[in-house]
Formats: structure tokens, C-alpha cells, sequence
């Protein structure tokens, strides 16, 4: 069976139902108590807390939203203010599914990084974002090939005056949780990431033999009782159809800007 389609997508969530784990949004854990597994955890809990960034093609968030409202799951989708992201009637269907609606910032690429003109911006489109779903969770686009990191907006302001609860970079404790991401249409493409990946811990969690490459992989150790109990697992749905032609381009797209992507850090990193 192929990777990255709605099927393989599917049997990750089954897999991740059969063994126990309980599916969260972003906002409803920060809501809850701190992100923290010691303070907040009982003994044998397993939680997932499902991000998915809309870096292009809502559709296939729309997609992966009715499956996952169908398997009582809710999840977080984030949108870019762009075009290929921003689309109305997708956002207003997935919260009328029941899932958390985000703002996925890169004020700082749009305006060059002026900070002044990147906050008036944030704050242009979190209210834009607010008229569909009282956003209070914000997240990063990597946005690979501009030079400015979004996230370097806070270290002027303090996204939490604007009634912000988190930005998974800056408010979850990844000493306790095991981050996972689709970066690169694999599950280890933290290899060739500029952004997208916590490399403080990335280490300690190969040491442990936390790495996958295919969905397959991730199921196997979910069967097996290898996988950890506190996960956050984001997806680009963009990467996830059955359609057999858009399946094609994604991949052959992702392989180019694999290929790119792992010269820009060799380079940045000698």
C-alpha cells in the first residue's frame, strides 16, 4: 500500500485508537494545565496531540478533518494568510466539524523583518482568523526559504497579551514529549528541516530509537507498545490524497525540495 493517502492517514488513527491513546487539540491541553507529563499525567495515560499545518491545498485538511470527525477526533489545523492556505469555506467547515482553528504566522518573512510592521500584521490576521473560531493558539510556518524566523516576532512582543495560550515552539515541554512531524513527506525528515524540529532533544530521542521513516513504521511501533506516551504529531495534509496524479507530483515535489533543503543546512551548518 502506498504512503501518504487518506488510507494510510486512516490506519495511523486506528492504530493510535486501538492502543488507548486520547486525541487532544492544542488549545483544549494549554487550556487544561501546563504542557508538562509529570505534573499533569495519570500513570499509563497516553495522549496525542494532533497539529496539522495548511501550508497549501485546504482541501486536503477538509479531507482529513471529516475522517478524523468521523472517528470522534478533534484536531488543530493552522492557516497561512496566503492564498493557497487561506481559504473561507474550508476554515468554516473544519470548526463546524469541531476542530481548533490557528493562525500559522510568518509575519516576519511577510514584512521583511520589520518587527513593527510584522506585530501590526499578526495582528491584522489573528483578528481575520478570530471571525471564524476564537483562536488562542498560534504556530510557526518554517517558511524553509526566507532568511527571517517568524519566531524571533517574541522576542519583541508577548504573543500572550493578545490572548494567545500557546505556540507549540515556545509552550510545550519537549523534555516529556516526543515530537513527530511529516516534515519532508517522511516522519524523519528532521535530517533536512530548516525550522521544523526540536533539535535540543532530536539527539535523545534516536538514541532511544524513536525514528520512523514510513507511516508503516509508526503503526508497527504503536502495535508493539514502542511508541510514547505523550505525542505531539503534526501533519502537512497538503501530502496526504488517494488521488493517483496529485499523489505523483507530491512526491516527485518533495524529493526536489528534500534535495534543496539538505544543501541549505550542510551549507548552515559547517
Amino acid at each position: 500500500m502506498r504512503d501518504f493517502t487518506l488510507q494510510s492517514y486512516e490506519a495511523l488513527l486506528d492504530a493510535l485508537l486501538a492502543a488507548g491513546y486520547r486525541f487532544e487539540t492544542f488549545g483544549d491541553r494549554c487550556a487544561e494545565r501546563p504542557l508538562t507529563l509529570k505534573d499533569r499525567c495519570t500513570e499509563g495515560q497516553k495522549i496525542i496531540i494532533l497539529r496539522h499545518d495548511v501550508d497549501k491545498k485546504p482541501e486536503n485538511s477538509l479531507a482529513t478533518a471529516r475522517l478524523e470527525a468521523k472517528k470522534g477526533i478533534r484536531a488543530s489545523y493552522y492557516f497561512r494568510v496566503v492564498p493557497e492556505s487561506n481559504d473561507a469555506e474550508v476554515i468554516r467547515e473544519i470548526v463546524r466539524l469541531g476542530h481548533e482553528i490557528g493562525y500559522h504566522y510568518e509575519d516576519m518573512s511577510i514584512c521583511h523583518g520589520d518587527v513593527v510592521k510584522a506585530k501590526a500584521h499578526f495582528d491584522q490576521w489573528l483578528a481575520y482568523f478570530r471571525t471564524f473560531y476564537p483562536v488562542r493558539t498560534i504556530c510557526m510556518h518554517g517558511a524553509p526559504t526566507s532568511k527571517w524566523d517568524g519566531r524571533k516576532l517574541w522576542e519583541t512582543y508577548d504573543y500572550k497579551k493578545e490572548g494567545i495560550i500557546g505556540e507549540p515552539y515556545y509552550d510545550v515541554d519537549f523534555s516529556q514529549t516526543f515530537y513527530l512531524t511529516d516534515t519532508g513527506r517522511c516522519w524523519d525528515g528532521y535530517k533536512v528541516s530548516v525550522r521544523d524540529k526540536i533539535p535540543q532533544y532530536q539527539d535523545q530521542w534516536t538514541a532511544q530509537g524513536l525514528v520512523y521513516h514510513h507511516t508503516w513504521d509508526v503503526i508497527r511501533a504503536i502495535q508493539e507498545g514502542r511508541f510514547p506516551q505523550q505525542v505531539m504529531m503534526t501533519t502537512h495534509p497538503q501530502r496526504w490524497t488517494d488521488k493517483p496524479v496529485a499523489w505523483v507530483k507530491e512526491m516527485i515535489m518533495q524529493t526536489l525540495k528534500n534535495t534543496i533543503k539538505r544543501i541549505y543546512v550542510a551549507k548552515n551548518t559547517k
